[in-house]
């Protein structure tokens, strides 16, 4: 018998500066996800997480809570796995940067890289940014801030340890043109290209003497290992990797990875320092890095500060963790940022989970109990719109694979969904309850409720990866023409406004501050006045945020879709100083949309985004006071 052909699957692993919310939450249920259809395919798969628990930030939160880093690390990364496990996810492997065994290693690995010569002891001095915990050069800073979260940087110098990046960049652009399938979605590939790699890679600084909390340097203990050397070498050690070349057989069989799921903003780290240190350590570089985009938010990017954070185990109150665990799948597109609100999920809920799939069910069930006391087989009673069920359940085992074969795991749920829907025709087309008051047509009824039971199982036994607890009631229910004697609720149908009422229950509006200042006035100078017709020229409507990036090559704009009703416009604005593409997504926005189309910096605009900007030039969208369609006309 032939050996299963091996799966290694990792997600970043978490970091332990505080409870992970939802957009946090949807790497390790896309990661099970894609891990159990692999499975189901007959790959022996191994899935790892776990816990990154090292560093400043670190150090500096446990110090405000009154305890030791260890004990803050232990709190933060049990709750992590607790809600890991609440969501149902498969993982074989839970490590954590502070079990001994990796801090061993890590170890081993800075003194071979020193020993190598690759790594030398030097002085840093730039910006540092603690969250990140990296430095960055002047020239490397957005507006005076951290490229990638845009906090504020302080000025830092120190003795420092360094990695020489430089030496191995030629042989990782040779590597990333040779394997396109490398980093995906292509997006991310050509950004590290173009803004890292091609310019010219600088040392690495890979050790720390301002804070204790890390892994000590063994043969310099002032320093501690650089929190990112530390956290990537997770995806070796935690499958027994052995610097000293003793690695068992469980790292001999599973590397390299298959791949690495990461979110978009850690991309870096694992496309460009961490093929470079494996390059270091004479190890093949993983298979696949897939960066995926972010969950947001109605109005952004989520964040403790703004109050705007959802977490997982809230929503599973709500809606249970199938219709969690499907909602945050469904709902994110392969290369743009999703975006989640109480309001979708509890249409998400009503129509496809309720409706198009508990209905289903229930009613398959219901009129085989009702009809034939819950037995059916197959009388072979056929007619040709049965023949146009079983081709639709045919095909979509397929265009599940080809979807998954991408990562397009939304596209594969969709797919699966559509089989469903057809089982929904499918009733309304064969009516069986007409054919009920026809004894002569029992034998037709009959084979038309084993074809239902049958699609639908075909369905269900699709949707375990993303759905398992669903899968199996629903496989439990059908039992191959022995349905049971009633249906099982798969979910219930909620009322948006008792939804709304419960969340704003436990989530009370924080009341303003009493005795603020006056409010700012601006007067600014007169316009020439213009004739009513000629403001009647304009066309201004409300427009809806899909998707934003910075534009290559400017420090200022940034370029939005925007959809205006049934249309999607890109528009550029000079706004990048005041909001990062992440806050754009799904804001409702004042668009005027017949402005001339023009090009800025080489990027076409076609309209332009409304802005009230005060005396210091801070810039503000302008959005409705109440919730207006994408499309309204602003009159």
């Amino acid at each position: 018998m032939s050996e299963k052909p091996k799966y290694y699957i990792t997600t970043a692993i978490a970091y332990t500066s505080g409870k992970p919310h939802i957009g946090n939450t949807y790497e390790i249920v896309l990661a099970d996800a894609i891990a159990r259809y692999k499975r189901s395919q007959g790959y022996d798969v191994f899935f790892q997480t776990g816990t990154d628990e090292h560093g400043q930030k670190i150090e500096l939160k446990a110090a405000e809570a009154g305890v030791t880093p260890k004990e803050f690390v232990d709190n933060v990364s049990a709750e992590i796995k607790r809600i890991w496990d609440l969501m149902d996810t498969s993982y074989d492997k839970f490590i954590r940067t502070t079990d001994d065994y990796h801090e061993k290693q890590v170890q081993k690995i800075f003194k071979k890289l020193y020993d190598k010569g690759d790594i030398y002891k030097g002085y840093y001095e730039g910006m540092y940014c603690t969250p990140c915990e990296s430095f960055f050069t002047e020239s490397q800073l957005v507006d005076g801030k951290c490229p990638d979260c845009g906090r504020e940087v302080q000025p830092a110098k120190e003795e420092a340890y360094f990695f020489k990046m430089s030496k191995y960049a030629d042989r990782l652009i040779e590597h990333i043109n040779t394997h396109p399938e490398f980093i995906q979605p292509v997006s991310r590939k050509n950004e590290m290209m173009n803004n890292f790699l091609l310019p010219g890679l600088q040392d690495l600084c890979v050790s720390r003497t301002s804070f204790k909390w890390g892994i000590p340097v063994d043969f310099d203990p002032k320093h501690v290992v650089y929190v990112w050397l530390d956290a990537l070498t997770n995806y070796i050690t935690g499958i027994g990797y052995d610097c000293d070349g003793n690695s068992p057989q469980q790292f001999q069989k599973n590397w390299p990875a298959d791949l690495h799921l990461i979110g978009k903003d850690i991309i870096r780290f694992h496309t460009i320092y961490w093929p470079i240190f494996l390059m270091a350590l004479d190890l093949p570089l993983p298979k696949q890095v897939f960066g995926h985009p972010w969950l947001l938010q109605g109005d952004g990017k989520m964040s403790k500060s703004k109050g705007n954070v959802l977490y997982a185990d809230e929503l599973v109150d709500f809606f249970g963790v199938d219709a969690v665990r499907y909602f945050v799948l469904h709902e994110m597109p392969f290369d743009n940022d999703g975006v989640i609100t109480w309001e979708l999920m509890v249409e998400r809920m009503n129509s496809d989970l309720a409706n198009t799939l508990g209905n289903l069910v229930n009613r398959t069930v219901s009129m085989t109990n009702k009809y034939f006391g819950g037995i059916v087989t197959d009388k072979g009673v056929a007619e040709e719109v049965d023949a146009d069920l079983k081709a639709v359940v045919d095909a979509v085992p397929g265009l599940v694979e080809a979807k998954m074969d991408e990562l397009r795991v939304a596209d594969a749920m969709t797919e699966i969904f559509t089989l469903f829907k057809r089982c929904n025709k499918y009733i309304d087309e064969t009516m069986p309850w007409v054919l009920a008051k026809d004894e002569a047509r029992k034998d037709r009824l009959e084979t038309v409720l084993w074809n239902l039971i049958q699609s639908i199982s075909a369905g269900a036994r699709l949707l375990e990866p993303f759905m398992p607890s669903t899968s199996a009631k629903i496989l439990a229910q059908l039992n191959d023409g022995h349905v049971t004697d009633k249906p099982e609720i798969l979910f219930q149908r909620l009322d948006i406004a008792e939804v709304l009422k419960k969340v704003e229950e436990l989530h009370p509006p924080v009341e303003e501050e009493a005795d603020e200042p006056e409010e700012e006035v601006i007067d600014i100078e007169a316009k020439p006045e213009i004739t009513f017709e000629q403001f009647g020229a304009m066309q201004f409507q409300v427009g809806e945020i899909i998707a934003c990036e910075a534009v290559k090559k400017s420090k200022k704009l940034l370029c939005s879709q925007v959809k205006i009703g049934s249309q999607v416009k890109q528009i550029v604005s000079g706004i990048k100083a005041h909001y990062t593409p992440e806050e754009m997504v799904g804001k409702k926005v004042m668009v005027l949309v017949n402005l001339k189309p023009a090009k800025l910096a080489g990027v076409l605009s076609e309209g332009m985004l409304l802005c009230a900007e005060d005396a210091d030039g801070n810039l503000a969208l302008v959005t409705p006071e109440k919730p207006m369609p994408s499309g309204a006309e602003i009159c």
